[in-house]
């Protein structure tokens, strides 16, 4: 292990909201130094889904800092004055802000932190017990050299990876690809004779609402096929939204394992489901389309399941689906296949030069405690977890409106102090019986 020159309080891999807003709110931590290292050459926030028209879920509060630190000079209103938008906004008279404008805000924040380097890929991280600090190998892809930072503590927010079934990973990339490359793809994709969404949510709504619009123009058939029950709305009710609230967090903490996946099953609507928003601008858009009993060239087909996946000598694609409860099945022909078929955790290989400290459950997951950081043998010296956390922390994990509390709570452990405040009382309903302190 090599000597070293400096040693960081903490060190972020993976440059997202989540570890972006802990870099914001550490500058404004004098008593701490933190590094941020992103394999990317520059910041971007779901970049082939910053589909035209799109807005972000959640209101314009739950940006970077403001749940933690509404002074913060990070918040998405100072972003605005320095922009010469404040006004523009204040007659926008919009509580949720579009994407890209929420990913602009970002690159504006992180271009403003000398602590974000982008374009270093972390390695491998070691651990040195004698002098209490980790050793995060670094490949820095502009000079391909590799360079090594020392930490007492580090924070991974390397976010998920996009899940493709298996039946459709041998498809040619110019036949499928996944919603989280929609616009990189969309040009050729406008090409196409047919066209077939598959999935359920929120992205898949977005893709195929920018395809519907696209359609008059193009003339594609399009398809859309999800094995849930329906094209249902996401739950956005105040009450229901108090679910991503600390107490309810606090509330899943406590649960057993069963319960826990239980209960994040019967939960699929709180952040599966589709804004009311869209699917409303996807009725209209069906039902203008329809005039005059013309043929919309477009079908949407619920309770469906892709079971199998083919490519055709002649280069199509062959879909065999089957309706869930009928339990009929049926092949389709395509020329693309979009897969909006959500993400998945990723496993990062740089763990494994300090996987025998780290403790995991029966299903291989990472056991994380309630303040966030990863049980392991070695517990002078943190690793915490930015949304990986899900299995024990309930739905908000990957929320961006509990990102800035989650941080709250990080560094509050890294200082030994309160240096942002963490409220007990945040929302009005009661989550369990409540304990006394």
């Amino acid at each position: 292990m090599n000597k070293p020159d400096k040693i960081y309080d903490i060190i972020g891999v993976g440059i997202g909201p989540f570890n972006l807003g802990l870099a914001a709110l550490l500058d404004q931590t004098p008593e701490l130094e933190g590094l941020f290292l992103d394999e990317n050459p520059e910041f971007q926030w779901h970049a082939g889904m910053l589909i035209d028209g799109t807005t972000m879920q959640v209101p314009f509060l739950a940006d970077l800092v403001t749940m933690a630190d509404p002074k913060s000079p990070y918040t998405f209103l100072q972003y605005l004055q320095e922009q010469d938008r404040l006004y523009a906004f204040y007659f926008y008279e919009k509580f949720h802000i579009p994407r890209q404008e929420y990913n602009d805000y970002c690159r504006w924040t992180a271009a403003k932190l000398p602590s974000c380097r982008f374009g270093h890929r972390v390695v491998n991280v070691t651990y040195s017990g004698e002098q209490g600090f980790y050793e995060i190998k670094v490949q820095n892809n502009d000079n391909h050299t590799i360079e090594y930072y020392h930490t007492r503590h580090f924070a991974m927010g390397i976010g998920t990876k996009p899940t493709v079934p298996k039946s459709a990973e041998a498809l040619s990339a110019g036949k499928m690809c996944h919603s989280a490359d929609y616009l990189r793809n969309k040009e050729k994709i406008l090409e196409k004779n047919t066209i077939t969404v598959i999935g359920s949510g929120q992205s898949a709504a977005e893709v195929f609402l920018d395809l519907l619009i696209e359609k008059p123009e193009h003339g594609y058939q399009l398809q859309w096929y999800t094995r849930s029950p329906g094209f249902f709305p996401m739950e956005y009710s105040k009450l229901g939204l108090e679910h991503f609230s600390p107490e309810y967090t606090s509330y899943f903490y406590h649960l057993d394992s069963k319960t826990k996946d239980k209960l994040l099953k019967q939960q699929s609507l709180l952040y599966k489901g589709i804004s009311m928003d869209t699917i409303a601008a996807i009725y209209d858009q069906l039902y203008e389309q329809s005039i005059g009993n013309t043929s919309q060239g477009a079908l949407l087909q619920a309770q469906t399941e892709m079971t199998s996946v083919e490519e055709t000598e002649a280069g199509s694609i062959l879909l065999e689906l089957e309706e869930v409860h009928l339990q009929e099945k049926l092949t389709v022909e395509t020329d693309q296949l979009i897969l909006a078929t959500g993400y998945e955790q990723a496993s990062p290989s740089f763990l494994e030069g300090i996987e025998h400290f780290l403790q995991r459950d029966e299903k291989g997951l990472l056991q994380i405690d309630e303040q966030y950081s990863v049980r392991q043998t070695n517990e002078q010296n943190h690793v915490f977890v930015q949304n990986g956390e899900m299995h024990t922390h309930g739905v908000g994990a990957p929320d961006l409106g509990l990102g800035a509390h989650r941080n709250a709570i990080i560094i509050n452990q890294l200082a030994g102090r309160e240096v942002y405040p963490v409220r007990r009382k945040n929302v009005f309903q009661q989550f369990g019986w409540q304990r006394s302190s």
